[in-house]
Formats: structure tokens, sequence, C-alpha cells
């Protein structure tokens, strides 16, 4: 399971958590607007935006988990079983597959508003990358500096959300993550009021109890409600180190830690954090036994190559001793 979220001060900032059970060899990919993007059904781009994120990359092919382009459109795909639903070729769409997504929009579109036209036609395609990398179950948010929505494709067709709180997680569909949010209408960063009766009197005796209720479990709804929370409460100052600190303290709050999620061949925690600056296009991380920031500056590469460009994650923890 994982957890998307969106965040702004000066610049604009977007990121998520990634949560399984194990690492696929992820890198710190970046996409040159020369390299060549052969679709399975829609032919060749071999000019676009250039895009960098965290990818597997297979048989010299970005298979992208979150990335941004040089325009600051984001994007990022979540686990979604059960729901997702994918199709048939349908002659009068654009026929897409899931892990066709990010490099189809991120390549060719700038905004979100840009982004929604090209989903109108869009027909996500039942093909597996191969007969080893069978599809996984996804759905997708994509944000700008000024919006952002989410992409499900179930069997009553394809949906797009407006996305009014910034967040994404996985399931049930977003919809329901939207009408959650209602059961806590109730919380907030101030103290709480007794409005429990009038005819007793009730005082606070710790710091903190507006939020009472708020969730603390692993699920993907508690954690769309812990994530919508944080995000909308967050106050950080303008520099970079500022933001970024605070974009992983968000993303911080929904981590999940080794042993506290069991899965069948281990236990689910949080491989890596992302944060990626989407207007100077600087993509940071952490990893789950490596806490110190470390980033990426997708234009200190050459973006006009034809090749792709990957950095292998920084595993192992880095202290800095101060004597």
């Amino acid at each position: 399971m994982c957890t998307a979220a969106t965040y702004k001060t000066k610049d604009h900032y977007f990121g998520r958590n990634l949560d399984y059970e194990f690492s696929y060899n992820e890198t710190v990919t970046i996409t040159p607007r020369n390299y060549v993007f052969n679709f399975r059904k829609m032919g060749k781009i071999e000019s676009h935006y250039a895009i960098i994120g965290m990818a597997f990359v297979q048989e010299n092919y970005p298979l992208y988990y979150d990335a941004t382009n040089e325009k600051g459109l984001s994007m990022a795909g979540l686990n979604f079983p059960n729901n997702a639903c994918y199709n048939a070729f349908d002659p009068n769409k654009d026929n897409i597959t899931p892990f066709e997504l990010i490099p189809w929009i991120l390549g060719q579109c700038a905004t979100v508003k840009e982004a929604r036209k090209l989903l109108s036609k869009i027909n996500l395609l039942n093909e597996n990358f191969s007969d080893a990398l069978p599809l996984s179950p996804l759905h997708w948010m994509i944000s700008d500096k000024d919006e952002s929505i989410v992409v499900e494709s179930t069997k009553d067709g394809l949906k797009v959300y407006d996305n009014p709180v910034g967040v994404m997680t996985n399931n049930p569909t977003f919809d329901f993550h939207l009408l959650n949010l209602a059961n806590y209408m109730s919380l907030s960063r101030n103290d709480p009021v007794n409005n429990f009766s009038d005819k007793i009197e009730l005082n606070t005796y710790s710091r903190g109890m507006g939020a009472i209720g708020l969730p603390g479990d692993l699920s993907s709804a508690s954690r769309f409600v812990k994530a919508a929370f944080t995000r909308l409460n967050s106050i950080s100052g303008d520099s970079e180190s500022e933001s970024i600190s605070q974009f992983f303290h968000i993303l911080a709050s929904v981590a999940q830690q080794k042993g506290c999620c069991h899965v069948k061949g281990g236990y689910e925690y949080t491989i890596y954090s992302s944060c990626c600056n989407t207007d100077k296009g600087i993509y940071y991380y952490t990893t789950y036994e490596n806490s110190q920031i470390t980033g990426v500056n997708m234009h200190k590469e050459n973006l006009d190559g034809n090749t792709l460009v990957s950095y292998p994650l920084i595993l192992g923890q880095q202290i800095n001793m101060q004597n």
C-alpha cells in the first residue's frame, strides 16, 4: 500500500511513500526529451517533455512509480487491488497500457487541464509488460501547482475525480475516501470545546486533544484521513529546506514500519519516500534505512539526450558524527 501527496509553499512539491514487502531495485531515472517511447498500440513518440522520477527499468524501459516532467506536472501510480479493471482493445480510443500511462501523460501534458483532455480519449489496455511482469492493479494521482485529480479505471469505466485534499492512498475508490472525511469533521488543530453536556465541566488535560479520534492504523482509509489532516494543517517556511522537511514529515505521519503489517512473504514497510520540487525538477528521496535526504536535479543532465539516466538509491544509513 502507499500514500501520495502534494504540498505548496513558494514552490510546488509532489511525492509519495512506496509501501511494499520487497524492492525491485528501483532507481531515480531521468528520461530525456529524445528518448523514444514505443507504445504498444499508439506508435512512437520520439520527442517529448523530459521526465524524472522513481522507476524500475526493464528492457531499457522506465516503469515509473511516480514522476514529474520538466513543466511541473506530476503523477504517481498506487496499488488498487480488486478495483482496477483494464479493458480489451477499443478501436475508437487511445489504447494505452497501464505501465505506459505515466509516460503518455507526462510526455505530452504540461498541466492537469491538458491531462484531462488525453484522459477523455484513453482506454486502459489489459496487456502485460511481459510474461514475467504482469500488470499491477493501479490508480493514479495527477497534480500540477494549481489542481490535483485521481484517475481510476474500474468495471464502471474510467473515472476522473477532482482531488481537493491533495492526498491519495489505496482502496476503496476515491469517492469513498472523500465521503469518509465527513466522519472526522469535528477534529481540529485547536483545543476542543465541551459539547458533551452543559451540565458537567470538562477540561483538557493535554495538548493536541482537538485531534482525538484521528486514525493511526495502517489501513488505506485511515492513512487517507491522517495524511489529509496532516497535509491540510501543515505550516512551514518557504525555503527549500523548510519545505522539503515538512513534506517528508507529512509522509512520515503515515509511514509503515517493518513488522507492523504482516503479508504473505514478509512485512510491508515504507521502502522509500519521495518529494519532488516540481518547479525546479529536483527529486528528493529517503529510504527505509537511510533517513538522510538525497537529491537528483534533472536539469544537471543533458535533457536533449536520447538515453535514460539512472541513479541507484543510497540505501544504507548516512550518519553525521559530531565528535
